[in-house]
């Protein structure tokens, strides 16, 4: 079944931990084995795995993003201004897929699921799918 986790992002740069709501569907679900699909919804967006235990990892790889891909470049085409914040997205990726084994999902000790939001604030949504057993 296709479930939604609907966000608001606050700032125009921000990732958010969504491990818990992905986890919450993994239990409602009774899944036990198999895999989950975490998808964007968004070309200004991405979903990410990376380290959950210390803020500072997500600060630097929004830094970094920030110094490969500069919001304001007079040499981009697309109208809207936010060509950085779809480049970002690119680069992070829509969508990322975990196992799932006896109906846990299996990150590592220090990872998390990530929302990135690169062109907020907004409402956002982004879906997952749970294929298994």
């Amino acid at each position: 079944m296709l479930q939604e986790v609907r966000l608001q992002t606050k700032r125009r740069d921000e990732m958010l931990d969504i491990t818990a709501q992905v986890e919450q569907i993994l239990v409602r679900e009774k899944v036990q084995s198999g895999l989950v699909v975490v998808f964007s919804f968004h070309t200004t967006a991405g979903i990410t795995i990376n380290e959950n235990a210390d803020p500072d990892v997500q600060k630097d790889i929004l830094r970094r993003l920030g110094e490969l891909y500069p919001r304001v470049d007079a040499k981009d085409r697309h109208l809207e201004g936010n060509s950085a914040a779809h480049l970002k997205a690119s680069t992070v990726g829509a969508s990322q897929t975990i196992i799932i084994h006896n109906g846990k999902l299996q990150l590592g000790r220090w990872q998390g699921i990530y929302f990135c939001e690169f062109d907020g604030p907004r409402y956002r949504t982004c879906y997952v799918k749970i294929l298994g057993e």
